[in-house]
């Protein structure tokens, strides 16, 4: 009995995590595919949404149950490589629309894949981004 309870409470978790994940990704957001690198080959892709706010973008994969976002990137300090289309087998889940970016911060390196649309926005969120002269010290 106290097993069939236990089973109950933890099926009865997964499905609240399950539609709170559903709901916050209905919100909207920015179709993204995002790695975190070091990847061999076309390994490591994972489908989601990306949200930009002030100081960083956050990453959700579209198949995982945690409550907050998967990634995070912050803003100050972002550095971008160079793009490029999809290679070798990345066109499985990808079309030659997509652009692949790499993308290293404080927080670790990932290659972001994003139509040209998203990644001009992207780009330009990244370059609005304040110069580390112009923020204002903590208590000045």
């Amino acid at each position: 009995m106290v097993l069939l309870i236990i089973l109950v409470l933890v099926l009865v978790s997964v499905a609240l995590a399950s539609t709170y994940r559903l709901i916050m990704l209905r919100r909207g957001g920015t179709a993204a595919i995002l790695r975190v690198l070091p990847a061999q080959g076309g390994q490591g892709w994972r489908h989601g949404l990306i949200r930009y706010d002030e100081d960083r973008l956050v990453f959700y994969k579209l198949s995982s149950l945690k409550l907050g976002p998967d990634s995070t990137i912050r803003r100050q300090g972002i550095e971008i490589g160079d793009r490029r289309s999809p290679r070798g087998d990345e066109f499985d889940i990808m079309t030659e629309e997509i652009l692949v970016t790499s993308v290293s911060g404080s927080q670790g390196h990932y290659e972001l894949a994003l139509d040209r649309g998203s990644m001009a926005a992207f780009l330009s969120w990244v370059e609005s981004r304040p110069s580390d002269r112009t923020r204002r010290l903590p208590g000045l």
